[in-house]
């Protein structure tokens, strides 16, 4: 088992008996999507930290659109609770990088692809470089933003 799903579980533990009712109902949310993660398929399997970090991630920007909308509709209450399951889901998510990191990434990203005289037509090469560098640690919009403000787009 991982050890991240263990230290949630844990964590759950603590919470429901520091009657902490957002990080307790929080981490039963994420633990039921790991659970559905790992019986989507044909066959059970068992999720590794790296993609339990996809899946947080996953629901971390759930969190983050819903957030937005709520404030959009006037719904400060709801938005607010959206935020707080953000920062519990923050917490087991590896720290996240400052644009000036993804845009050091992405600089080196085209420099190694020999991508900067191609425009647009490189997003895809830069984007399968980049990738799996900041899986889980930026979100996946800011860094396409990035690609293509280096891109010339």
């Amino acid at each position: 088992m991982s050890d991240l799903k263990d230290r949630m579980r844990a964590d759950l533990t603590a919470a429901i008996k520091g009657r902490d009712e957002v990080r307790s109902s929080t981490l039963r949310m994420l633990l039921t999507a790991i659970t559905n993660a790992e019986v989507a398929g044909k066959s059970h399997i068992e999720l590794t930290d790296d993609d339990i970090v996809t899946v947080l991630s996953t629901e971390a920007k759930k969190r983050r659109e819903a957030a937005t909308a709520f404030d959009e509709g006037g719904r400060s209450a709801m938005a607010d609770k959206e935020r707080a399951e953000l920062a519990v889901i923050g917490d087991y998510l590896p720290a996240q990088l400052t644009e000036a990191e993804i845009a050091a990434i992405v600089t080196q990203a085209v420099e190694q692809t020999g991508a900067s005289g191609e425009g647009m037509r490189a997003m895809g090469k830069v984007m399968g470089v980049v990738s799996p560098q900041v899986k889980g640690k930026a979100d996946g919009g800011q860094v396409a933003a990035e690609v293509r403000r280096q891109l010339g787009a």
